[in-house]
C-alpha cells in the first residue's frame, strides 16, 4: 500500500479553533498526547547539525541517569546513527514490510537501543511527493504508547528534518513542550531560525509548546545571534565552537561521550551536561517577537 493512499485516520482537519492563523494544517487527536515525559524538539536550518545536537544531548541526559528516547524525523534517517553505529529501519520500512499492519510489528522492529541505553527510533518519511511527514510522527508516536515505550520514558527527543516548518514537519511541535533552535553564526541560519520562530508561536496557540532557547553550534563567536536574540526577545542556552573533534566524531559514528579524552572535548561534554541538566530542571518559556524577513537584512548586514 502506498503511504499516501493510507488513511489518516488519527489526525482531522482543524475545525472552528484554527492551528495558528491563516493555517490549514492538520492537528493530532489528543488520545496520542505524550504521557509525562520531558519532550523536546530541536530546529533548525538545514546541515547545521541537528543530529549531533540531538545525539549528545540524549547521551547526557542519560549520564544524568535519565530513560531517553530519541526520535528521527527525515527521510534520510541518520538522526541515532552515531548512538547504534549504523543507520536503522525506519518507521514506515517495517510498516510497509507489514502492508501498514501495525499490530504485526514488535518493539524491537522499529525501536533500537544506543549508547548508554539510549533508545532510537527512526520515524522516516514518505516517498518524495507522495505522503506528509505529519503523518509518519503521528504513526510513530501511536506505534510507541501501543507498545508501552513511552510509559516510564522521562525525555523524549525530536530531531526534526531542517528548516522546513510545513504543517508536516511542524507535527513533533504538537507533541513538544519546548521547542529548541540549533544556529551558527551567520545569516543564513538565523534566517532560518527567524521562520522557525514563526512556526513554534503559531502552535503555541494550540499546544502547550513554547521556545525554549537557542543552541549556538560551530561558530566560534556568537555576535550576529547575540544581536538578533536581543532584537527578538532569544537567549543562547549554550555554544558549541567549531571544533575537530565534533567533526570527526560524526565521521567515527561515535557520540562525542566516546571519543578519545582531551580537554578540549570534556569542555563540549560538559557543555552538554550543564544544558540537560538545565533542561531538566526547566527553562521558562520565551516570548519572541520574529522580524519580517526583510529587516533581518538590514539588522545583520555589514554597515
Amino acid at each position: 500500500m502506498n503511504v499516501a493512499t493510507v488513511p489518516f485516520s488519527e489526525i482531522k482537519r482543524t475545525g472552528g479553533r484554527p492551528d495558528g492563523e491563516g493555517s490549514v494544517q492538520v492537528q493530532l487527536d489528543p488520545s496520542l498526547k505524550i504521557g509525562n515525559a520531558k519532550v523536546f524538539a530541536i530546529y533548525g536550518k538545514g546541515g547545521i547539525g541537528k543530529s549531533t545536537t540531538s545525539s549528545n544531548l540524549s547521551v547526557a541526559f542519560s549520564k544524568l541517569g535519565k530513560r531517553v528516547l530519541q526520535i528521527g524525523c527525515d527521510p534520510k534517517h541518520d538522526s541515532t546513527f552515531t548512538l547504534t553505529k549504523k543507520l536503522m529501519p525506519t518507521v514506515i520500512d517495517v510498516l510497509e514490510s507489514v502492508d501498514f499492519h501495525p499490530e504485526e510489528l514488535r518493539i524491537e522492529d522499529f525501536v533500537f537501543t544506543g549508547y548508554n541505553g539510549v533508545m532510537c527510533v527512526e520515524a522516516g518519511g514518505p516517498p518524495a511527493g507522495t505522503g506528509c511527514g505529519g503523518y509518519v510522527v503521528g504513526q510513530t508516536v501511536k506505534l510507541l504508547k501501543e507498545h508501552h515505550l513511552l510509559d516510564d520514558t522521562d525525555v523524549v527527543i525530536f530531531d526534526v528534518l531542517g528548516d522546513v516548518v510545513c504543517g508536516g514537519f511542524a507535527a513533533p511541535l504538537q507533541h513538544a513542550e519546548r521547542a529548541l533552535i540549533v544556529t551558527a553564526n551567520d545569516f543564513d541560519s538565523i534566517f532560518a531560525m527567524n521562520r522557525i520562530v514563526q512556526a513554534i508561536g503559531a502552535k503555541s496557540k494550540n499546544y502547550r509548546v513554547r521556545l525554549g532557547g537557542v543552541i549556538a553550534n560551530r561558530s566560534a563567536a556568537t555576535d550576529q545571534i547575540d544581536k538578533f536574540n536581543d532584537r527578538i526577545g532569544l537567549k543562547t542556552m549554550a555554544h558549541f565552537p567549531d571544533l575537530d573533534v565534533i567533526r570527526r566524531s560524526r565521521l567515527k559514528k561515535s557520540t562525542l561521550f566516546e571519543m578519545e579524552d582531551s580537554p578540549e572535548l570534556q569542555r563540549v561534554q560538559e557543555e552538554y551536561l550543564r544544558l540537560a541538566e538545565k533542561l531538566w530542571n526547566g527553562v521558562d518559556p520565551m516570548n519572541a517577537d520574529p522580524m519580517k524577513d526583510r529587516d533581518i537584512f538590514d539588522l545583520l548586514g555589514f554597515d
